[in-house]
């Protein structure tokens, strides 16, 4: 069962931060770095999360993660095509995988998922999207496709918002600039919490 807020990071110092505000749920996404850099953070989010007892997800560097003792990976689409599944379910980790489209849900269900992560739900700032806000009615409609699978809403989110998609259907709330651009990121974990525990 995964946590309702899911923070996702670009920097483990993000977690030395966060981490003791509450936080349960956090991914690791680092991108255009090395892979020596990847895998001094992946190791210093683990033993972060270790000591807090939450569940870090490693993003798109499914091998580091294998090879670091990580138990959760991320993958969109494109890196789901180039990752070796079936090494990863070897490994004992577990995977969530970004969906957009119909196509794509297929697509992730294929590999038995962890959770499907549905995006964006609201317009956002983080990064250019082909695709168009999906909504709550799609938040709805993925709920009802992937049944037990847990589903894992992102983009454009706030507490509001975050409560509006855990009530439409998703089991968790994904987010990063909310938290990681307001002035004060701790107060704002905090009300995230507030608002996606007490329901």
């Amino acid at each position: 069962m995964l946590d309702p807020f899911y923070l996702i990071v670009d920097s483990s110092a993000w977690l030395a931060r966060l981490l003791p505000v509450g936080v349960k749920l956090v991914q690791l996404r680092i991108k255009d770095q090395s892979d020596d850099i990847v895998r001094a953070e992946v190791r210093a989010a683990k033993a972060l999360c270790a000591a807090h007892g939450a569940q870090l997800v490693v993003n798109d560097y499914w091998r580091i993660a294998i090879e670091e003792g990580c138990d959760f990976i991320h993958l969109g689409q494109e890196d789901l095509a180039d990752a070796d599944a079936a090494a990863i379910r070897a490994a004992g980790c577990r995977l969530g995988v970004s969906t957009h489209d119909h196509r794509e849900l297929d697509l992730a269900l294929a590999v038995e998922p962890a959770y499907i992560a549905l995006g964006p739900v609201f317009p956002t700032i983080l990064k250019q999207m082909t695709w168009a806000p999906q909504g709550l009615d799609r938040v709805a409609e993925w709920k009802a496709a992937v049944g037990n699978v847990p589903l894992v809403a992102i983009g454009g989110l706030t507490p509001d918002r975050g409560r509006a998609v855990l009530d439409a259907g998703a089991d968790s709330a994904a987010v990063v600039t909310d938290v990681l651009r307001h002035a004060d990121p701790e107060a704002r974990a905090r009300e995230w919490i507030a608002a996606t525990r007490q329901r």
